[in-house]
């Protein structure tokens, strides 16, 4: 089981690892494909712009603003070309740029330009952060083309070198953007089978843990009425013999012994048919105004006994100003001798058990606290103290008697009652149970 466990994880990591290198080589490569179609299509939307502002280049001071008409220059604006930076404001070329890009689905992209001329080296027209923008050639796209005078103009051969310059800004986040519903659909599945992964393995482990617990109840079980069913067969024996059938005492004694192991019995198949109704919630509780304080003292002392046997003690330290609360009182005298019950089982063997019970109320709630100086409880015990059938082994399986279902009563009780439960021990030196309880209001 355990072997096979492991290489069905092994798998499983596998092919989750596989899934996800997959995953991430196809974003990267989309990503990729996508930077370059967009840079493609950064390259046509300059070509189309370049196309439209090249149409009057080339011609003569006809085509010049009125601006430039009344400039001290008039006569030598007349012996040359218009140029595009003549032509056109940064404005106009903007505007081009944004129908471009809207008719190759690029909206809102974000965009410097400019016209160089040169033949003086100089900047015709530019976009205040264009020449920022050029110098991050890592994550910007830059691309550039001529701007030439169409055939036949008057102008042709004489106008002014232009090229038309544009940078877009974060191209690969334009490809992220683009790609974005289809990157989230992507991680969303890969965290689909992520989380199917650890469902299984958690699955797994859980049904790992429930065949342990099944296997050690089923061995806990067949020693605690194997004990009863023994001694009633001897008991049964014992009567069958002649001198004990003429002694009436003796058939009395041995009479009793089977009454007592059969109610033995008994004790323990309500204990199991119990966990299996609080587990299916079928416990109804018969809630009415009880004192805590009467309950604790009715409970330690049914212990007297054992107490005796162990040279054991109960301290009791009922602080509580105020011990009414609405419960179930026989299911609440159970939690109580579970607790009780729980301290002096797992008490040293070379030391005599002292328990302490010790209640306290703040006028909204009561609190009470089982203390003991038994054996105490490593953390990952007392993390599962609460499971259902979870005992805490002291190396023999059979040294301490019960079928792991105290604890997870007393629990379910608790909450039950509307109140919370906390469990401290320190292995070698003891363990101690709080209970917080609301108090009965008026």
């Amino acid at each position: 089981m355990k072997k096979t466990f492991s290489i069905i994880t092994v798998l499983i990591s596998l092919s989750l690892v596989g899934i996800i290198f997959i995953q991430v080589s196809w974003i990267r490569n989309m990503v990729m494909l996508r930077t370059e179609q967009i840079k493609h299509n950064i390259q046509d939307v300059t070509q189309k712009v370049a196309g439209e502002l090249s149409e009057h280049k080339g011609s003569y001071a006809s085509g010049l603003n009125k601006r430039s008409l009344l400039s001290d220059n008039l006569l030598l604006d007349f012996s040359k070309p218009v140029t595009i930076g003549q032509k056109y404001s940064i404005e106009d070329i903007r505007q081009k740029f944004l129908k471009a890009f809207q008719q190759y689905n690029l909206k809102d992209i974000k965009f410097e330009f400019a016209i160089v001329s040169f033949d003086n080296n100089e900047f015709e027209r530019a976009t205040p952060d264009f020449v920022k923008a050029q110098e991050d050639s890592v994550n910007n796209f830059t691309c550039s083309t001529w701007l030439e005078a169409l055939s036949g103009t008057p102008g042709e051969n004489l106008s002014a070198k232009e090229t038309l310059f544009i940078t877009v800004p974060g191209i690969k986040n334009l490809a992220y953007k683009s790609l974005f519903g289809r990157i989230i659909v992507s991680v969303a599945f890969t965290l689909i089978i992520l989380a199917a992964f650890y469902l299984t393995v958690r699955t797994m482990l859980r049904q790992k843990k429930l065949a342990k617990i099944k296997n050690d109840f089923i061995n806990n079980m067949t020693h605690e009425f194997k004990t009863p069913i023994a001694t009633i067969s001897l008991a049964v024996d014992a009567m069958r013999n002649e001198k004990v059938i003429e002694d009436r005492q003796k058939m009395s004694y041995f009479s009793g012994i089977i009454k007592e192991e059969n109610q033995r019995m008994n004790r323990q198949v309500e204990t199991i048919l119990k966990a299996s109704q609080l587990e299916k919630q079928e416990v109804e509780l018969a809630l009415k105004p009880v004192h805590v304080h009467e309950i604790i003292k009715d409970v330690v002392d049914n212990f007297n006994l054992q107490l005796e046997e162990k040279q054991g003690k109960v301290e009791l330290a009922l602080n509580a100003s105020d011990d009414m609360i609405e419960a179930d009182e026989v299911h609440f005298s159970n939690l109580v001798n579970n607790l009780v019950d729980n301290a002096l089982k797992y008490s040293k063997e070379n030391l005599p058990p002292v328990v302490k019970v010790s209640t306290q109320s703040n006028g909204k709630k009561f609190s009470f606290k089982v203390e003991d100086n038994g054996i105490g409880m490593n953390r990952d015990t007392l993390k599962k103290i609460f499971e259902r059938f979870y005992r805490a082994h002291t190396g023999n399986i059979h040294n301490v008697k019960g079928f792991g279902l105290g604890l997870s009563y007393v629990k379910t009780m608790v909450e039950a009652h509307d109140g919370d439960i906390k469990a401290e021990s320190t292995l070698g030196k003891g363990s101690s149970f709080t209970i917080d309880l609301p108090l009965k209001r008026d």
